[in-house]
């Protein structure tokens, strides 16, 4: 088992109340001691607020949450989001990262947070990987005046778990995990949703199985949890055991790299009726990969709030083996959103299929029968050819004809006849 055990060191990197903090900064105030929230005005006490200054956090006010939730006898600044004034500062915290590593050893995840891997820089700085994450970390204070959290492991999921869990709560901001502190930390980690990759919906799955913990997780029998929920299944039980050999060049995006579908909503959707949406979005990519003879291992998702909110996040899962399977890309979207999805209102969607290479057969799981799998992607084939002669609306799923489906008109608006 030794080989599914990545000894880097990785770098999880975190700006803390990131949008709070910004606003802080221009209003030249101190976040850790004044109550300011970041939330839409114009949408009165049912605004959802988008960040607080550890000075409310303190008070326990969520980070997440409602203004009509933050209790009475508090008082706050509202102000409203300026995403343009966000990623100028984002961009100021990256410059400070690119003085220490290459492009290629950067992995932006969102807009305040990235990982660092710093293996091959330590004999060159003459650190280790806790001295360079504490000069890190003041060199981004002076430079943009924003404080940062970091997580230190010798993988990016342990990084980032430590950085979650443990590192807002240390004198310096940082935690640094190692395989050995596995079963006294990851595994003590409940409720299930605090861990990175999990969230409230599949949280409840998993209770319904008695899972409440990481480390019950850990020690359920993986099989059955892939037979349960497929590719993800199997991921969930690595990721508590710690074991994640992602590397950041597995996340490059590039033309040559990645196909990416988008699309602009015309009215607002909400988690529930986003799904349509979704499933769609994947079938024309899939169908993209299987023109090109492709297979994608790295799946990313991307959601865009309506224009009043502002924001939206782009998050991305590493498949332990590439895929062209249109239901575990859609199931691999469907984790993300999960995870990061706040029932915010949504005016758009990127799917990305990264790190593709050349679809010569998959590697099957216990579970999947070769015939089926052949069956499968015959089929999916015969879709292809006959949209491809007869338009693209000449086959259609029946959640196609539901009244939140887009797909009948944008095949319309981009020609879908080709006889």
């Amino acid at each position: 088992m030794e080989n599914i055990y990545l000894k880097r060191n990785f770098l999880c990197i975190d700006l803390k109340s990131f949008f709070a903090s910004c606003e802080c900064l221009k209003r030249r105030v101190d976040p850790f001691t004044y109550p300011l929230v970041v939330a839409n005005k114009e949408q009165g006490n049912g605004a959802i607020t988008l960040a607080v200054t550890p000075a409310l956090k303190n008070k326990g006010v969520p980070s997440r949450g409602r203004i009509y939730e933050i209790p009475k006898n508090i008082k706050y600044e509202i102000v409203n989001p300026n995403m343009s004034y966000y990623i100028k500062k984002s961009k100021e915290v990256v410059s400070v990262y690119l003085e220490y590593v290459d492009t290629k050893d950067l992995h932006i995840y969102s807009i305040d947070e990235c990982f660092l891997d710093v293996t091959d820089y330590l004999k060159l700085y003459k650190k280790s990987d806790y001295e360079l994450a504490l000069e890190i970390l003041e060199k981004v204070k002076v430079k943009t005046g924003l404080y940062a959290t970091c997580g230190i492991g010798p993988n990016m999921l342990l990084a980032k778990v430590a950085m979650d869990i443990e590192a807002k709560h240390n004198q310096d901001f940082i935690a640094k995990w190692s395989y050995e502190d596995i079963p006294s930390k990851l595994w003590k980690i409940t409720p299930l949703s605090k861990m990175w990759g999990i969230g409230k919906h599949m949280e409840a799955k998993l209770n319904r199985l008695n899972i409440y913990s990481v480390g019950e997780l850990a020690n359920y029998d993986k099989d059955k949890l892939t037979q349960k929920f497929g590719v993800m299944g199997r991921e969930l039980w690595f990721h508590a055991n710690g074991i994640d050999l992602s590397r950041i060049n597995d996340y490059e995006r590039g033309e040559d790299k990645s196909y990416s579908h988008s699309q602009v909503l015309f009215k607002d959707y909400n988690g529930e009726n986003i799904k349509i949406i979704i499933r769609e979005m994947v079938d024309v990519i899939t169908a993209r990969l299987r023109e090109n003879k492709k297979v994608s291992q790295v799946i990313g998702l991307g959601i865009g709030f309506s224009k009043n909110m502002g924001g939206g996040f782009h998050h991305q899962i590493k498949l332990d083996n590439p895929t062209g399977d249109s239901k575990v890309i859609y199931e691999a979207c469907l984790m993300i959103l999960d995870k990061f999805y706040n029932e915010e209102a949504i005016r758009k969607v990127t799917i990305s299929c990264g790190a593709l290479t050349n679809d010569e057969g998959r590697q099957l799981n216990i579970f999947e029968e070769f015939q089926e799998v052949e069956d499968k992607k015959e089929l999916e084939e015969a879709v292809d050819v006959i949209k491809k002669r007869y338009g693209k609306n000449a086959l259609l799923k029946a959640s196609s004809l539901l009244k939140d489906s887009t797909i009948k008109e944008r095949n319309q608006k981009i020609g879908g006849h080709h006889a």
